[in-house]
């Protein structure tokens, strides 16, 4: 990685903190909301104690830092300590700034929307500011559940006991929160315009791929397949289209050829290739 290219990650990892300590400080931590993972339960510490939130966010996520080296790399395990150090600091710099609002439900909205934001920058530059996935990953292998599995058993775990610490109206305020901000986290790091990925298998497969290119704009590609029960030779078409185009896709696939095999996939990055294509007509 360049420096030239490690100062624009930083950076975008500071402004995704930035938003990351905002949600907490002035939305969520006022109204007695959490989010979860290792951020749930330094809020959860923070209130039973009195300490301030900066200080567990650090002390919490340090030692999984340390651990994730081994299995992240480097410049993983510096992005997300710099991610974590500056949150901590922001996040007692932001504890004298009055709540924008004292409705709960507003905070769970606009404080799931700024911290979604906040983790997607962060995590789509190469960081991570929660040492939670950080100990699924590590714990993965002596465990028959995935990483995402754990870190959901995680959190609702953490989601479960802040009810007992702010009440269980707090405690469903939060899980509304943390569902707006696990939403977010995927638009962020994904973009608004997913792409999608289509194979068909069609003894129209000429027709059918001129057509997508002269009505979409999009290139195809064929490949070679063989039937594994039939023995017969296969022609697949692949290309990859917006979600905005797949209904038109459908309707060129349906007029050519009805019984064509159609799948199509969500796919997050494109790069390349002629994607960048005609208009549609």
């Amino acid at each position: 990685m360049s420096k030239a290219e490690f100062i624009r990650r930083m950076i975008f990892i500071l402004i995704g903190v930035s938003l990351e300590a905002v949600a907490l400080e002035i939305f969520l931590v006022p109204n007695g909301i959490i989010d979860g993972g290792i951020t749930g339960i330094s809020i959860m510490l923070s209130h039973i104690t009195g300490l301030a939130l900066g200080l567990f966010l650090f002390l919490l996520n340090l030692p999984f830092m340390i651990l994730g080296y081994k299995h992240m790399g480097k410049t993983f395990t510096i992005t997300s300590l710099g991610a974590i150090v500056v949150l901590s600091l922001l996040t007692v710099l932001f504890t004298e700034v009055p709540a924008f609002t004292q409705d709960p439900l507003l905070a769970a909205v606009f404080g799931g929307i700024f911290l979604g934001i906040g983790i997607g920058l962060v995590i789509r530059n190469g960081g991570t500011s929660d040492g939670t996935e950080i100990v699924a990953v590590l714990f993965n292998k002596s465990i028959p559940f995935s990483v995402g599995e754990t870190v959901m058993f995680f959190n609702i775990f953490i989601l479960g006991c802040a009810g007992f610490v702010f009440g269980w109206n707090h405690a469903m305020y939060s899980l509304i929160a943390y569902f707006i901000a696990f939403k977010m986290i995927d638009i962020t790091v994904e973009g608004l315009e997913s792409s999608k990925s289509v194979w068909i298998i069609s003894d129209k497969h000429t027709e059918i791929g001129d057509t997508l290119n002269d009505r979409l704009g999009r290139g195809v590609t064929y490949l070679n397949g063989e039937g594994a029960y039939s023995g017969d030779d296969k022609q697949v078409i692949f290309t990859v289209v917006t979600r905005l185009e797949e209904a038109k896709l459908k309707n060129i696939v349906n007029e050519i050829d009805p019984s064509a095999f159609l799948a199509i996939g969500d796919i997050h990055d494109v790069k390349g290739g002629n994607f960048k294509k005609r208009n549609i007509h």
